[in-house]
């Protein structure tokens, strides 16, 4: 379910805004500066090769980075291993490395090819959490303060967009906001 929940930065649990709507979910992002797109999505592309996900979204990715802006485009997925008796711990450190409130130097674009995450924006005395599943494009302007939860079982492939090759790289801000919001497992129960 792709979702848009609003809350004020000072109390979770004043909700302003809980939607399920794309369109309404697109233009309350849009007035905050907050790019949102849903593309088609591909079956079969979760265990898919790298170079095959980026050609089946060839056209899509083209259009995106027509001025060429994007210089990496690359893949990140996670996957449940039941198989693997360490991938409890493997989730767990994944899911904690973006836990915690920071900002990028540049633009944090994903598109959700399956899966689901969601991203906390972090913005003028609110919290906009932004739950993005399979067909969602999200692109977080550089500077926001936000951060990301991929869930307890994390499970998704999104596409990645960076500037530079060091661009997903997080300046953490110390403050510990994301401890006192509905986690992504919370939001989509609730």
């Amino acid at each position: 379910m792709t979702l848009l929940q609003v809350m004020s930065d000072s109390d979770a649990g004043a909700v302003v805004l809980r939607t399920e709507d794309p369109a309404v979910i697109e233009a309350e992002l849009s007035r905050r500066g907050i790019v949102f797109d849903r593309w088609p999505v591909a079956t079969g592309v979760a265990a898919a090769p790298t170079e095959q996900i980026l050609a089946e979204y060839g056209g899509r990715i083209s259009d995106l980075n027509g001025d060429g802006r994007y210089k990496h485009i690359d893949v990140a997925r996670i996957h449940p291993d039941d198989g693997d008796p360490q991938w409890p711990e493997k989730a767990v450190a994944a899911r904690e490395k973006f836990l915690s409130e920071h900002r990028h130097a540049e633009d944090e674009v994903r598109f959700f090819a399956s899966g689901r995450g969601c991203f906390y924006l972090h913005l003028d005395g609110e919290v906009v959490a932004v739950v993005c599943e399979g067909g969602d494009l999200v692109s977080v302007p550089a500077g926001t303060r936000h951060w990301f939860d991929m869930g307890s079982r994390p499970d998704f492939l999104a596409i990645r967009f960076f500037e530079e090759e060091d661009g997903w790289v997080g300046d953490f801000t110390g403050d510990r906001i994301g401890a006192n919001f509905p986690t992504l497992d919370e939001l989509v129960n609730a």
